[in-house]
């Protein structure tokens, strides 16, 4: 797969650890900063997509949503023996 090239600037302190990192596993930094941003990538990419799964349901009027009320008075009831259980 082609590969394209990106500048990141980093702090010294971050540009340092990073260094460290590298020595200590034997990657390059580049390396670390590539599989890193893979990773969040990744990452985001399943948050996105939930969002935005969320958002064309909540379009099509599809939701089953709870009001404020009633979330917040079963909040209020977790820990006390008022506290509703799955059967109910």
């Amino acid at each position: 797969m082609p590969k394209g090239t990106i500048s990141v600037r980093l702090d010294d302190k971050t540009l340092e650890r990073l260094s460290a990192i590298a020595k200590a596993t034997g990657r390059s930094r580049g390396a670390l900063m590539s599989h890193a941003i893979e990773r969040y990538a990744e990452s985001e990419a399943w948050q996105v997509a939930a969002i935005q799964e969320a958002m064309s349901v909540l379009s099509r009027a599809d939701a089953d949503l709870v009001d404020h009320a009633t979330v917040a008075k079963e909040l209020d009831a977790w820990g006390t023996d008022g506290e509703p259980t799955m059967a109910e």
